[in-house]
């Protein structure tokens, strides 16, 4: 079977097996379309609360519901890098607006919190409960029913998979997602990466890594290294919520003001009152989910979105499953390599012909539906460009280019840096998990070695301090899934890990938390499902038991026969240190209600 029949097969699996979700959500979303412009509905009094700071005009035009009124939900905060830009647009989306008799609100703010600020601290033990507390904070904006449209403006990790859902929620209202784009080049990844190891092995002083890490990230916009934050940017566009082009554009520039202005435009021209009606949870559907799944994989994107990706389709009553990405990677070729696939960062990548390039070679090939609704209206064929500044400041799209610019960053089908995607996921007697094997090199793609068990990232970076892992193993770091304690980020695990491989001993990770996307070059077996502190088999495994992780048969197993694991009793582990402080108590009610990694680990949806 071709791979073109097979995504077709995948898709049209999907979409039976989301009929009896899919059908009530899109009945519920034309019910709410049905009622008309949303302020129609609201009391005298209501609506006045709503239009008192506007202009008399404006006033005029949103009490006959004359004009769109656009709702802007933002992320802003000028303490990160990727929110910061974020500060100017609501001026520029209401200037705009106006400009072609339209208003815009902001309609509220959600929280966004940076992964690697929080690494390694308790406040990483938030970060993926946020998703789901930004979707309901977007919802509490768009709930007083003002908006006939909504501009999100999102960039980083668990934002933009918040929102989504929030404008899934709201299917009945167009969405357009803004972003605001990539710092510039700093220091190079690989370097950065280098000096990490330094420090890990105590080579270097704090002093030196904190210079390192400042020339790395050093501006406005999103980090350059192809983690979950960028695969949003990618995941975006590829499923048609951004204009075309607009990803990668680094903030402060003519061209990422004048995308800003377009969405503004184009989301008037997309509401119920223009001519071109294009409800968000219309849009997208099941072909879009399996875009975005063949865009993650093409680029060796965040491991993150096999948690994310599950919710957001959730979202929209459609029903995808860890399979179905399993199945979509073994026929959708690697075309990307960004770090920490490669040493290009994400300016080298737009610049060796970026997500036009990209999207026209899986077209091209028949590895992409592009017979998809868009934001911009003309299926996925109109996003194969190369964006430029016109004369008159607007933007102008060209052809995107025949031939990569650099085939070391980016290539073509015939040529792919490897055949497969970057994502695949295990299974086996310890349950299901998910592996990102794009940087991690063949000979390491199957490790067989005697467990170490971990409770904690502080006890293997200690046990690692102290010399006792110079040695062939597999890291058991358990107690770390979405109901144990948030599903953290394990990052400050990759450094020591790194340094032992680099020694030659054969080592891996197999966790029931997060690697997410910035996973390198140590294979790692993550988001283990059941995990540890529901008496999955992870609990079970105690320090010598061989491991075998093998990411090319796609099997996880405890070389432990059945019977003797079955027998023993699951590990409890004490985690009244994971209860308090940096605002876990405020999270515990999402600890409890959590749903399971294959599942999305989401609270809105198991």
């Amino acid at each position: 079977m071709s791979a073109h029949s097979r995504i077709a097969a995948i898709t049209s699996r999907i979409v039976e097996r989301s009929k009896p979700t899919r059908e009530p959500y899109l009945d519920r979303l034309r019910n709410a379309a049905s009622r008309g412009p949303a302020r129609s509905v609201l009391g005298c009094a209501n609506l006045a609360h709503g239009f008192a700071v506007c202009s008399t005009a404006e006033k005029e035009a949103l009490a006959g519901d004359r004009v769109s009124n656009l709702g802007i939900i933002t992320s802003y905060n000028d303490m990160l890098s990727a929110h910061q830009p974020f500060e100017t647009y609501p001026a520029i989306i209401r200037e705009a607006a106006a400009a072609v008799g339209g208003i815009a609100q902001v309609a509220g703010a959600v929280p966004a919190m940076c992964d690697g600020v929080t690494q390694g601290q308790p406040g990483m033990e938030l970060s993926l409960f946020s998703r789901d507390l930004i979707a309901m904070a977007a919802g509490v904006g768009l709930s007083h029913n003002m908006f006939d449209a909504a501009l999100y403006l999102g960039v980083c990790d668990k934002i933009v998979p918040g929102l989504v859902i929030a404008a899934l929620t709201f299917g009945h209202m167009p969405a357009i997602f803004v972003p605001a784009g990539p710092m510039t080049s700093g220091l190079p990844n690989d370097e950065k990466s280098r000096v990490r190891q330094l420090f890990a092995e105590g080579k270097v002083g704090r002093a030196e890594l904190l210079e390192a890490e400042s020339k790395s990230y050093h501006g406005p916009g999103t980090c350059t290294f192809y983690g979950t934050a960028n695969s949003n940017q990618m995941l975006m566009e590829i499923m048609g919520f951004h204009m075309p082009g607009s990803s990668f554009i680094n903030p402060g520039t003519p061209l990422r003001e004048a995308f800003t202005r377009e969405a503004t435009r184009r989301a008037l021209e997309i509401t119920a009152q223009g001519n071109e009606y294009t409800p968000a949870g219309e849009m997208i559907d099941e072909r879009s989910i399996v875009n975005g799944v063949v865009g993650l994989h093409a680029t060796g994107g965040s491991t993150n979105h096999t948690l994310h990706l599950v919710a957001m389709a959730r979202a929209g009553g459609i029903q995808l499953t860890w399979q179905d990405i399993a199945e979509l990677s073994e026929v959708v070729p690697l075309l990307a390599r960004v770090y920490p696939n490669g040493l290009a960062d994400v300016n080298h990548f737009h610049a060796a012909g970026g997500m036009g390039f990209l999207i026209k070679e899986l077209l091209k090939h028949g590895l992409l539906h592009d017979d998809v609704r868009t934001v911009f209206g003309q299926g996925l064929q109109a996003y194969t460009i190369e964006p430029r500044l016109g004369a008159d400041g607007s933007v102008v799209r060209e052809a995107a280019p025949e031939k990569s610019v650099d085939p070391k960053v980016l290539a073509s089908i015939e040529t792919p840096f490897q055949a497969n995607g970057g994502l695949k996921m295990l299974r086996g007697n310890l349950g299901r998990a998910v592996i990102k094997i794009s940087a991690v090199k063949q000979d390491r793609h199957v490790i067989e070695a005697p467990a170490i068990v971990f409770h904690s990232q502080q006890e293997l970076q200690d046990a690692f301090k102290e010399g006792k892992l110079n040695r062939d193993f597999i890291a058991v770091v358990r107690f770390q899934g979405p109901k144990a304690n948030g599903m953290p980020e394990l990052h400050k695990l990759t450094p020591p890990l790194g340094v032992l491989q680099d020694r030659g001993f054969r080592v891996a990770l197999l966790t029931d938390g997060r690697m997410s996307g910035a996973s390198g070059k140590v294979p790692a077996a993550i988001h283990v499902t059941p995990e540890a502190v529901d008496g999955g088999p992870i609990s079970r495994i105690q320090d010598g038991d061989i491991i075998r992780l093998d990411a090319i048969a796609g099997t996880l197993e405890v070389l432990v026969d059945a019977a003797t694991l079955a027998e023993r009793e699951a590990v409890v582990a004490d985690l009244s240190d994971n209860e308090f402080g940096m605002g876990r108590e405020l999270f515990a009610p999402f600890r409890r209600a959590v749903g399971a990694s294959d599942k999305g680990a989401s609270v809105l949806f198991h």
